[in-house]
């Protein structure tokens, strides 16, 4: 048998080998630094290493004593500033130079409608007062409760004073309430004016009627923007056409019905609710024509295409209206008013000088009516007297008909 030999074992322990010394990087646990700095990014801040000291701000103190002194301070100084802000405000409240001494104190600008005796009695209490004590914001929208007043500012100027700007609303037409006149802005606010102010403005308006005071201010805004739109349309042209216009009826907000002054009449317009100038010019063109062929013309509607509507007068009534092709102004039936519903209403085909025809017969039927009324009233009254003398002759007669209903009652 051959025996081979065992191999050794190793030594357990074995001989450290000198390495260089392991930095705090080389430690378990420990985050990998880079080698240089060119890992950390522009954002990024260089880790701190456990041999670097912290940095303290330049304001905050190395030890305690230091930190209780800046605390002392700061606490001296938060005092010092409340306690002058206390003094300030108490010397401006309760020092004399701060009050309101009168109402020459207030001055107005802007005023032309409105006079100062109607402004100063919004500040009738801030007379004698701080003027710290004012509120700005409430004596404002009491100002712009003045009719004339659109807009107000109202400012602090010290020592004493209070300035005030004011911006006056701009009358655009008169408004007819019964016999009163008035005046009206774009809003539909009524304004109030003496005569003898308005001739001094020779204000050149069209009356406005249909606008009452009682109504909500949303409604009559409504209607003063018809208004607006009528006669911005008609003075396009540089021409002032509105200027024609007598007097404009809004009750209606979607049919302007314009009162034209024409050779000692007056012609009520239909003009609706737009097309205001192409309306307006189709009337100048027709009524020489319309008042010639209707001499009681009253009315003209003007809110349907290629046809408007006449309206007469037989004294104090109206009578049946005429529809006249603007095509053939010189055609014209006699047919009913279609309502504004309908304007694709159709007539009758033109029938030439019918309807001067028709007028004169009317006027002879109204005559005839007449006479037979005044010969039926004579032989009413000679009835009345031949009656009369009946019962005369005939008294027993009378007395003998209640004798009769006594005995069929019984």
């Amino acid at each position: 048998m051959v025996w081979e030999d065992e191999v050794p074992a190793e030594p357990r322990f074995r001989r450290a080998q000198p390495t260089a010394p392991l930095s705090g990087r080389g430690l378990p646990g420990m985050p990998i630094e880079p080698d240089d700095d060119e890992g950390a990014g522009p954002g990024r801040s260089k880790p701190r290493r456990f041999s670097e000291e912290v940095k303290r701000p330049w304001w905050r103190p190395a030890t305690r004593f230091g930190r209780i002194l800046l605390g002392a301070f700061g606490i001296a100084v938060f005092s010092f500033v409340g306690i002058s802000a206390y003094a300030l405000r108490s010397f401006l409240v309760h020092d004399a130079r701060f009050r309101i001494a009168g109402t020459t104190n207030i001055q107005a600008t802007g005023l032309a409608q409105v006079s100062r005796a109607d402004m100063l009695p919004v500040f009738g209490e801030d007379v004698g007062r701080n003027i710290f004590f004012v509120p700005l914001s409430e004596r404002r929208k009491q100002l712009e409760q003045i009719p004339w007043i659109e807009h107000a500012t109202v400012m602090r100027l010290l020592p004493d004073q209070i300035r005030i700007s004011v911006t006056e609303r701009k009358p655009i037409a008169f408004v007819r309430q019964g016999s009163q006149v008035e005046l009206v802005d774009a809003k539909g606010i009524l304004l109030t004016e003496s005569p003898g102010m308005m001739a001094q403005h020779h204000y050149s308006f069209p009356v406005v009627t249909g606008i009452d005071s009682r109504d909500p201010v949303a409604g009559r805004r409504a209607r003063m923007e018809v208004y607006q739109r009528l006669v911005s349309e008609l003075d396009s042209n540089g021409q002032h056409l509105s200027d024609q216009i007598s007097e404009i009826d809004l009750r209606d907000p979607e049919d302007a019905r314009v009162l034209m002054p024409e050779q000692g009449t007056d012609i009520l317009a239909h003009f609706g609710e737009d097309h205001f100038l192409e309306r307006f010019q189709r009337y100048k063109a027709h009524i020489a024509e319309w008042r010639q062929q209707y001499p009681k013309l009253a009315e003209v509607d003007l809110r349907y295409e290629q046809q408007v509507v006449l309206q007469m007068t037989d004294g104090a009534h109206p009578t049946q209206a005429q529809m006249a092709q603007l095509r053939e102004p010189s055609a014209a039936i006699e047919t009913q008013k279609p309502s504004p519903a309908k304007p694709e209403a159709k007539s009758e085909p033109p029938r030439s000088e019918q309807p001067r025809h028709v007028q004169a017969t009317k006027a002879v039927k109204s005559h005839a009516v007449v006479k037979t009324s005044a010969k039926s009233q004579k032989l009413k009254k000679t009835k009345a007297k031949f009656d009369s003398k009946k019962q005369v002759k005939h008294p027993t007669r009378k007395i003998a008909k209640p004798h009769r209903t006594t005995t069929t009652g019984e």
